[in-house]
């Protein structure tokens, strides 16, 4: 007599964040375009992070989104055991970057597992498609990247 499995429980799609935001919308307008953008005020050149319509350094209201390298370094992460949505199996590691080219701007990644990492590693960014169309903007070792490419030649 055979027993049948129970069958495997489908994994959720993963939470998509609100692209139509008139505050981060261009952030995700330029990460479907394969680069990573930073709010900025057009009259005093500050960068608005977290992004905002208004400048609170010069009071303008002339702001937009431009392009900065797609490098950053690590600034602290931690290891999430507890898993709190089916979409997210743990471990997985989230962690906060510091962006090369704009260290006050500090964005969040994913990656799962335990990813071995360290103070002010440097990180490369791609840009992960969601199945709703969305494009997240992820980071990840820069030397993964180099070894990608090896592996590639």
């Amino acid at each position: 007599m055979t027993t049948a499995r129970p069958a495997q429980p489908e994994q959720p799609p993963r939470l998509a964040p609100a692209v139509s935001d008139p505050d981060t919308g261009g952030f995700f307008a330029a990460a479907a375009r394969g680069e990573v953008a930073l709010r900025y005020c057009a009259g005093c050149g500050a960068v608005l992070h977290l992004p905002r319509a208004y400048c609170w350094h010069c009071g303008g209201w002339d702001t937009g989104y431009r392009a900065v390298p797609p490098r950053a370094r690590v600034y602290s992460w931690t290891v999430v055991e507890h898993q709190v949505h089916p979409a997210y199996p743990v471990p997985y590691t989230v962690a906060l970057v510091e962006l090369a080219g704009e260290p006050a701007a500090r964005l969040v990644t994913y990656l799962p597992g335990r990813a071995a990492l360290h103070p002010g590693q440097e990180l490369s960014a791609r840009f992960e498609r969601l199945e709703n169309g969305t494009v997240l903007v992820q980071w990840r070792p820069a030397d993964a990247e180099e070894e990608a490419d090896d592996d590639a030649t």
